[in-house]
């Protein structure tokens, strides 16, 4: 199995995924849920000019975590993508975000996880890790 799409699959299965940004000094953790497999790389949303937008453009620095029988682990950064095909193709697959999004995404900003290192973990311990 490609090992991005294992990863994809693990966040979708889990629903929810908390991204944790930076600050200043102070992590910030938030739960997310919409997220898109798209020419091969993960992507997730956040809604424009909110705190997680400018944190993510002061320091690109992410952490993922999302649990579903065990836990899912990314460090990451996260690298902003806001082509209209990327945000289409997000409301395409989740048309519930159309009304807050737009036809095209446009009021959403759309970030692929680059430089990420996956580790599942099965309580604490670590049973696999993946680099993309």
């Amino acid at each position: 199995m490609d090992n991005v799409k294992k990863v994809f699959d693990f966040l979708e299965d889990a629903k929810v995924f908390y991204l944790a940004t930076v600050e200043n000094d102070q992590p910030r953790v938030r739960p997310y849920g919409a997220m898109l497999l798209f020419e091969g790389k993960i992507y997730i949303m956040a809604f424009g000019k909110t705190n997680a937008t400018r944190q993510i453009a002061a320091n690109q620095k992410a952490e993922i975590c999302a649990f579903k029988g065990q836990t899912l682990r990314i460090e990451c950064l996260l690298v902003e993508d806001n082509r209209p095909e990327v945000g289409k193709a997000l409301v395409d697959k989740m048309p519930v975000l159309k009304p807050a999004l737009g036809e095209n995404g446009e009021n959403g900003v759309m970030y692929y996880l680059k430089d990420a290192t996956a580790s599942f973990f099965k309580m604490m311990e670590l049973v696999e890790t993946i680099q993309f």
